[in-house]
């Protein structure tokens, strides 16, 4: 079973897309969509896909800024459907490192067959391991966090921020950059909503928690080792 993200704000594509994976995968392929950018930016950082599909004009964060954050954190697939066919558009996109950049209108047999070609590339390089700080071990490929090799559970917030965290290991990260990355650019809360969540973390982690350190009028920080 794969599952794709679809940012895309033309309803009628989306609709058609979901459609098309569905009959021709027998339901293998699984087709999530986010209607605009930033509803896009919100979705990988919740979750991993296996392979994501980028609108590049959207409203709110275009799908050239979601490619930029996805290549921060991911090797994911990525597949330009775009209006915007100059050649200047068609190199930036493989700049920010794109794997297949198709133009408005194309076929959805093409599409298909470069997503299936994707998939099984990516399926031959996807190799399960564990990011380790401490007592934590988070595995990107199942989802799954142990704390001194016990399973815990998280709700979806809480893991991105761990894995966010994880990834950038002893290192402040400022309470602006975890809400932009964690809740998208268009977040309208305070701060104490993060502060929150990063207070339930602590909690589900149970002793280890404590790695999770609060650096004063800057951010958040984890290390391996506790307070």
């Amino acid at each position: 079973m794969f599952t794709i993200l679809l940012v895309e704000d033309d309803a009628q594509i989306r609709e058609v897309i979901e459609d098309y994976f569905a009959s021709k995968s027998n339901g293998e392929i699984a087709v999530h969509t986010a209607a605009d950018g930033n509803e896009g930016l919100e979705a990988v950082y919740e979750r991993e896909y296996d392979l994501c599909m980028l609108d590049v004009m959207l409203p709110g964060a275009d799908g050239f800024e979601i490619c930029r954050a996805l290549r921060q954190k991911s090797i994911v697939p990525i597949i330009f459907l775009t209006a915007r066919g100059r050649e200047e558009d068609v190199l930036y996109g493989y700049h920010l490192g794109c794997d297949d950049y198709l133009v408005k209108p194309f076929s959805l047999a093409e599409l298909y067959a470069k997503t299936q070609a994707l998939l099984r590339r990516a399926k031959g390089m996807v190799v399960s391991k564990d990011m380790v700080c401490g007592d934590i071990a988070l595995n990107p490929a199942d989802f799954t966090v142990k704390v001194c090799g016990e399973v815990v559970e998280l709700a979806p917030k809480q893991y991105a921020l761990l894995k966010y965290l994880m990834e950038n290991k002893n290192r402040v990260l400022q309470r602006e950059l975890l809400l932009s990355r964690i809740w998208g650019y268009d977040f309208e809360g305070n701060e104490r909503v993060l502060d929150n969540h990063i207070k339930k973390l602590r909690k589900a982690l149970g002793p280890a928690g404590g790695q999770i350190r609060t650096v004063i009028a800057r951010g958040y920080k984890i290390s391996e080792e506790r307070r």
